[in-house]
């Protein structure tokens, strides 16, 4: 029940870019690809930004805009950009072009700037002489000094997968070759205990995690993971979890209750999903019902210590962002599904959850008004962005990529949140090929050799073997007992006029022939023609 339902009237916030999170820093710390964005807008709005004179205080000021202005050309430039979408509002334009003064992209007609103090009004704003273009770092971040190729080293041997090898056969005899053979050897002797190898639950986790991660760094076509993920931070038990311990739905059912979702948020969750069949509600229901629900939910969800996409896997999500086009669509759901795939078990499960409530809601005609200035979408979007995707330090894009991404799960959630059975089909194949029975040391393996003939003879053996099968068909229509003797006649007509040899040699004289019917040849008597006797006529 909803013990919480009628308990805040407070507004839920929406001007989501001023919600903070538990342990957010005061400094920015922008990402490689936040950078990329960041650069792309400014050039974008610097060139193309009309600039014109305006009269203010019976003073003319020339090339310059006002706010009102900048607001109407940016949120257009952004609703078409591919990097944020259609579900950008106004109000988070107002919030980015405030980020732009902070960061003196613009700057008031005085060369004012550093603070956020920017309204949709008719005050005039100007673009400095110096360059907005913020420099991407060179340097790579500290956790690259490990190697992804190395994250599961300690089962290296576990993960010789032949469909995935690279590496060049080298030459017989050669000293890379018997090098590599005795590494070979010393594997195969830590293997020789067991036949066929047996995995334990560890080895099963590290082959999720590898196959997982092999998959994903084919479909973001990369050299590396490295640039969009820290190693340290794969956990594949979470994989393995996340893959086998679902519900028929495909929602990830948690055996520790304490990280699942409260019962009385289950119960407002399923409400607000199923209104008006709210089934699971016995109270009668006021005016604003819906709305209290609805902040019941919201509430729960903004105060989590961190977003359900986590901290730690930010740089990873926000780096798919730029697959979210039309002619890139599938493989962005394909990234989205894996990657979804690493996050702790109790925040897969939230997640789906969510995506399932607010896609429901967004679809549903018969759902009352929830803000009286904003649609149903474009709230959930709002609402819950910061609470799915942000980073542990206040970023100047934050916001508008959390809603980008949240606007891309709901309209595909269904695709992207469930179990990628191909994946599934991989692992199980590889621990089937890593259980095969493998040959002992010592034992000798049978090779067989193909021998090259000469054109004679092959012409020798295919018509010795086409000439045996033709006879085993003529013996099949012989030996034929339900065949009756006028069709078995007939079949044996036509064989002899297709195979005249071959049926010769089965049947060399006509006797032959006719004993297989228990018939005696008869030899045709020659008709003998008579005569009419011719009468004369006798004349008198």
């Amino acid at each position: 029940m909803l013990e919480k339902v009628g308990a805040g009237k407070e507004t839920v916030q929406l001007e989501v870019a001023s919600s903070t999170v538990k342990g957010a820093g005061e400094k920015g710390h922008k990402t490689e690809k936040q950078l990329e964005v960041w650069n792309e807008v400014t050039k974008h709005f610097r060139a193309g930004m009309p600039l014109r004179k305006h009269r203010q205080h019976f003073k003319a000021y020339g090339n310059c805009f006002t706010a009102s202005e900048a607001i109407d050309w940016l949120h257009h430039l952004l609703k078409t950009n591919s990097n944020f979408g259609s579900e950008v509002t106004r109000q988070q334009t107002i919030q980015l072009l405030r980020k732009f003064l902070k960061n003196h992209v613009i700057e008031d007609l005085k060369g004012r700037w550093g603070t956020e103090d920017l309204e949709d009004n008719n005050s005039l704003y100007r673009f400095p002489s110096t360059s907005p273009v913020k420099t991407i770092p060179s340097r790579p971040p500290l956790w690259k000094r490990s190697s992804l190729e190395n994250v599961f080293k300690e089962r290296e041997p576990i993960f010789k997968m032949p469909q995935f090898s690279k590496k060049t056969p080298k030459r017989p005899g050669s000293v890379d070759s018997k090098e590599e053979q005795e590494n070979e050897d010393v594997t195969e002797n830590q293997g020789n205990d067991d036949f066929p190898k047996q995995l334990s639950s560890k080895d099963i986790d590290d082959i999720w995690g590898n196959i997982t991660l092999i998959h994903l760094q084919k479909i973001l076509c990369l050299p590396s993971l490295e640039e969009v993920l820290n190693p340290a931070q794969i956990k594949p038990n979470y994989i393995r979890y996340n893959m086998t311990n679902t519900s028929k739905h495909g929602v990830v059912v948690l055996q520790d209750k304490t990280d699942d979702l409260p019962h009385w948020v289950l119960s407002a969750m399923k409400c607000l999903a199923n209104w008006p069949k709210n089934n699971d509600m016995s109270q009668s229901t006021y005016i604003g019902f819906e709305r209290d629900v609805f902040r019941t939910v919201a509430d729960y969800f903004l105060n989590l210590p961190e977003p359900l996409l986590t901290f730690e896997f930010y740089e990873l999500f926000v780096n798919i962002l730029g697959l979210l086009q039309p002619h890139l669509e599938r493989v962005a759901i394909e990234a989205l599904q894996l990657c979804c795939l690493l996050l702790p078990p109790a925040n897969r499960r939230k997640l789906q959850l969510l995506m399932r409530m607010i896609s429901r809601m967004s679809q549903n005609v018969d759902m009352p008004r929830l803000h009286d200035a904003m649609g149903t979408r474009s709230l959930m979007i709002q609402t819950f962005s910061r609470c799915v995707l942000c980073c542990a330090e206040e970023v100047d894009l934050d916001e508008l990529l959390a809603s980008r991404l949240v606007s891309f799960l709901m309209d595909h959630h269904q695709d992207i949140l469930q179990v990628p059975c191909y994946l599934q089909t991989a692992v199980q194949d590889h621990i089937q090929y890593l259980q095969r029975p493998r040959v002992k040391q010592g034992t000798v393996p049978s090779y067989y050799f193909c021998k090259q003939i000469s054109t004679q003879e092959f012409e020798e053996q295919r018509l010795a073997t086409s000439q045996a099968a033709m006879m085993e068909l003529l013996e099949n229509i012989v030996r034929d007992r339900n065949l009756a003797v006028k069709d078995k006649k007939k079949k044996l007509k036509q064989f002899q006029k297709q195979y005249p040899d071959i049926y010769h040699n089965r049947f060399p004289t006509t006797e032959s022939e006719a004993k297989l019917f228990g018939d005696k040849p008869t030899i045709k008597q020659p008709m003998l023609m008579l005569k009419k006797p011719k009468f004369k006529s006798l004349r008198y």
